[in-house]
This record gives structure tokens, C-alpha cells and sequence, in this order.
């Protein structure tokens, strides 16, 4: 009789594992149709010149430039415009279509990132001397290497993270010795740690 209900437990578990393994699969497919659905939708000049504002002093103090830029809502697939912009301080690209940020390299003043509901995978980025805060909620970001900034204070995972992203984070953490928040929408609670140096 023991036997009987141990196989049956052990079926379920198979058969709940399998299913698990079909909906992920399902996941990455959806993920992949998506990304090849994608009409180019680079940053053009008249985006930007609407997005531009804030005007302050760069940072030798001898001339301005516009140190924030906005670009929510676009559909947004390319934003190598913006790597003629080194003067840039804070950036929100929430809500586009983005895969990559490797435009933002040559962004060397930036302080703040927004690119929440994006199609991003990684958080793989140069290091940026100055960037303190990062937002990747609601992406699909399983990648964490490239969280390399000297400066960073905040980094905001909110959404569809993965548990290997979260151990990544830790890692990070423990190499970065900042404060990061998670919030895993998983687990329904905040995780915060914060490690003085």
C-alpha cells in the first residue's frame, strides 16, 4: 500500500515537472517569436529633440549641455543616437522594445538608468564610473555579469527575474559591496541587503 502511494507521489512530481518544463519551453519560444516579430524602430532626431531636457553645466563647468533624457513609450528597438550624448546624467527608456544597451557605453556621467519593460535578457553593460541607480523591472533579465559600477546603490529587478538571477545578484553584492533591492514579485516581499564597506 506504501509502495502504491510513493509511486503515485513520484508520478505526480513527474508529471508536475514535466509541465513545468513545457511552459518554460512554451516561454522561450513565445520570447523568441516576439524578438523576430520586431519592426526596427531606431531613436530618430526628432525623438530625441523631445526627449532632451534639463540643460545644467558639464562637468569641466566651462560649457552646457542636456543631462536628461526621455523616450518612454516608442517602440523603441535601436538608441544609438544617444551615444554622441556623453553629457547625459539620467536616461528612462522604460516601456520600448530595447534588447541592447550597449549605446550607453560612451555615456560615462550617467547616474540613473530606467529601462524598465524592455526585451532585455542581460544587465551586461560597460562599466559606468558614476551610475548609482539602475532599473531593469519587468524585463526578462537572466544574465547579471556586467553589473560592474564602482557606484551602484540601487538595482531594481522587479518583475519576471529567475532564482539564478537573483543568486547572480547576491554575487554581485557581495563583489560590489553596495546596497541592492529586489523585489521579487515571486516571493512577494522585499529583499534588501545592504553591506557596509
Amino acid at each position: 500500500m506504501e509502495e502504491e502511494e510513493l509511486s503515485e507521489e513520484e508520478h505526480l512530481r513527474q508529471e508536475e515537472e514535466e509541465e513545468e518544463e513545457e511552459e518554460a519551453l512554451s516561454e522561450q519560444e513565445e520570447e523568441e517569436q516576439v524578438r523576430e516579430a520586431l519592426v526596427p524602430c531606431p531613436l530618430t532626431e526628432e525623438m530625441l529633440k523631445e526627449g532632451l531636457s534639463l540643460l545644467c553645466k558639464t562637468s569641466n563647468g566651462l560649457a552646457h549641455a542636456y543631462v536628461k533624457f526621455e523616450a518612454k513609450y516608442k517602440d523603441l528597438t535601436d538608441i544609438s543616437l544617444l551615444e554622441c550624448f556623453i553629457h547625459l546624467r539620467y536616461v528612462d527608456l522604460s516601456e520600448n522594445k530595447l534588447q541592447d544597451l550597449s549605446p550607453l557605453s560612451s555615456l560615462t556621467h550617467l547616474l540613473w538608468l530606467k529601462v524598465d519593460g524592455n526585451l532585455l535578457t542581460s544587465a551586461r553593460m560597460q562599466e559606468l564610473p558614476y551610475l548609482q541607480i539602475i532599473s531593469f523591472a519587468h524585463n526578462h533579465i537572466k544574465d547579471m555579469e556586467g553589473i560592474t559600477h564602482p557606484c551602484l546603490a540601487n538595482l531594481s529587478l522587479k518583475g519576471d527575474t529567475d532564482h539564478l538571477s537573483l543568486l547572480f545578484l547576491i554575487w554581485h553584492v557581495f563583489c560590489l559591496s553596495h546596497q541592492v533591492m529586489v523585489r521579487e514579485t515571486l516571493f512577494q516581499q522585499t529583499w534588501s541587503l545592504n553591506l557596509n564597506t
